[in-house]
Parts: structure tokens; sequence; C-alpha cells
């Protein structure tokens, strides 16, 4: 009994170390592929500058648009324009940091068409780690600055009663929110291995998912706040912590505690997308060209 319980000890070790083998691997590997398409854009920056500038003005839209409707508004769904600013610049960065790491991943579904996802299988890093980093594209730099900068603003002007718990919840939303957009991300190109031409159903839940975010919960109808709570839960990456550093009741009336819990949302979207991407992966089977 005592040999075979060391076995069994000895063969799980062997496991996982393998799994963070290649989870470092495929760090590795997305920072060598990263890097280049980062020195081959370093080459024209002129065309850099502009590209991250037209990318910064067209997410800045956005907001602008947040500034007409207050401009014939006091409140929207009882949230005053620094408010919503708040929630606009939590959403923002979260998702800005997600699109610039793993944005390429929306062109899956073009790789899986046309057979070139063959070659990213016989090179020996993980296709995950090749597929996020492909096409790097650092001009998404400036939705992330334009996030921060409505952030910065909102946290100037809106009156919060600042506490440490709640100056440490700030950094741990922008990151679990970071994560969970990431988790959306491979979750849709998983898809795409099975529907081949829906990266405009990917873009609903991802970009659709961060200009819902941008709004108060309140003005949505009960069954939607539900979905983006429990199903796909994206309420976790800005409406669930907003409401407490902002004093605001809770969506669905859900106990104040939630509003710590978006590093454990995080970790389950990531894990469930893991395990999305492995099925979809083991379900390729190329176009025979």
């Amino acid at each position: 009994m005592a040999e075979a319980a060391e076995a069994a000890e000895a063969a799980e070790a062997a496991r996982t170390g393998v799994r963070r083998g290649r989870v470092v691997e495929g760090v590795r590997a997305y920072g060598l592929i990263a890097g280049m398409w980062i020195r081959s854009t370093m080459a024209y920056r002129t065309s850099f500058a502009l590209t991250a500038f037209g990318n910064f003005a067209m997410t800045a839209l956005d907001f602008v648009a947040i500034l007409l409707m207050f401009s014939r508004v006091d409140a929207l769904g009882g949230y005053s324009l620094p408010e919503v600013a708040f929630l606009y610049g939590l959403s923002g960065v979260s998702f800005g940091l997600a699109d610039l790491a793993i944005g390429s991943m929306e062109r899956l579904g073009r790789r899986v068409r046309d057979g070139t996802l063959d070659t990213l299988l016989v090179r020996p890093a993980p296709v995950l780690a090749q597929v996020a980093a492909d096409r790097f594209a650092l001009r998404r730099l400036g939705r992330v600055v334009q996030g921060l900068l409505v952030l910065g603003y909102a946290l100037a002007v809106v009156d919060i009663d600042w506490t440490a718990a709640k100056v440490l919840l700030l950094p741990v939303a922008l990151i679990s929110g970071a994560g969970i957009f990431c988790a959306v991300f491979v979750a849709a190109g998983a898809f795409q291995f099975a529907a081949q031409d829906a990266s405009e159903v990917a873009n609903a839940f991802t970009y659709g998912g961060t200009t819902m975010l941008q709004y108060p919960p309140t003005v949505f109808a009960l069954d939607l706040v539900r979905g983006a709570t429990f199903v796909l839960p994206l309420a976790f990456v800005n409406w669930l912590p907003a409401s407490y550093v902002l004093g605001r009741p809770y969506p669905l009336d859900l106990p104040g505690w939630v509003a710590f819990t978006p590093p454990l949302a995080a970790a389950a979207c990531c894990a469930l997308a893991g395990l999305a991407w492995r099925a979809g992966l083991r379900s390729y089977r190329s176009t025979g060209s």
C-alpha cells in the first residue's frame, strides 16, 4: 500500500511538473513572438504613433457619447458622470489589457478556414501562445491609455470615502478584469474551431461586453444583469467592485463580500476557457489541403 501511494504521488508530481513546464514554455514562446512583432512595429515609429493615436481617438468616441448623454441629463440610472466614468475606466483598462495581450485570437477562425493553423501545430511551442502573440499589435496601447485617462479623471472628481480595502481593490479589479476578458477571448477562439466563421459572434461578447460594462447595471433589465453575473461573469470586471468602492447598492442584492471575488471569478473563467480550448484544438481536423 505504501509503495502504491508513493508511486501515485510520484506520478502526480511528474504531471504537475509537465504542466508547469508547458506554462513556462508557453510564456517564453509568447514573449519571443510578441517581441518580434514589437521590433517590427518600432521599425516604423511614425506609423506606430499614428495608428496608436487612431486607436486612442476611436475608443475615445465611446466616452464622448457618454458626455453627450450627460449634456442632457444629470444622472444615468442613478449614477452621476464621475461614477459612470469610473465604471468606464475600469472596464476600458481591463479590456484594453486583454485586447493588447491576446486580441489576435479573433483571427483564429481565418486560420481554421484556410488551413494555416497547421503551420502552428508543427512548431515546438504551445499553439495557444502562438495564436495569442501572432501579429501582436502594440497600437492597442491607445485603448489602454484612453481608459487610464478616463479612470484618472473619475478618481480625481468622484466622491469616494477611501479605505485601505478600496485602494487595494482597484488594482486587483483591473488585473482580474483583464483575466476575465482574456478567458472570453480564448473561449471565443475555441468556439471558432466549430463555427469557423464566427468572429462577429465572438466580438459580441468581447467588444460588446466591454461596451455594456461602461454603463451602470441599473439601466439594464434584471435578466441581462443576471446573465452578466452568473452565466458570463462580466459583472466581476467592474460592476461589483465599483459598487463597493462607490458605496452603491449591489446588483441583484448580492452580499458585500462578492466585491472581493473577481480573482476567483477570473481563475474559474480561465480554467473553463482552457478546457474549451483543449477540446476545440482536439476537434481540429485541418482542411485537407
